[in-house]
């Protein structure tokens, strides 16, 4: 049988940012230990995201109201978490919304860099 290949998880600094902003630190350890479970099949666990998200995964946290979204490097056996928040649907704060901004961001950002 083989070992079981637990991932490395790192959050982003957009993600740390955001977690930041959560005041209710029992909120906070819920998503924490949330967070601690992808180090194992994190490719069993969530959904798959589509459109502007293709590419990353949600899972649910602190029953329903939180969403954590990450993206699996599966050959550097790394969890990079990039978006964690409420999930608040036709709001600009809901949590899909603010990481579609952060990651344009950052593709924007990426590109003139390389100008």
């Amino acid at each position: 049988m083989e070992p079981v290949e637990e991932y490395q998880v790192i959050l982003t600094t957009q993600a740390r940012q955001l977690f930041a902003q959560i005041k209710d630190t029992r909120e906070q350890q819920l998503l924490l230990s949330r967070i601690e479970k992808l180090k194992h099949d994190p490719d069993k666990q969530g959904k798959a995201l589509s459109a502007d998200l293709i590419g990353y995964r949600s899972i649910r946290a602190v029953g329903q109201r939180y969403r954590i979204i990450y993206r699996i490097e599966q050959e550097m056996v790394l969890v990079i978490v990039v978006g964690i928040g409420r999930r608040t649907e036709g709001s600009k704060k809901d949590v899909y919304e603010v990481t579609k901004r952060l990651l344009a961001n950052l593709m924007q950002e990426s590109e003139s860099d390389e100008e």
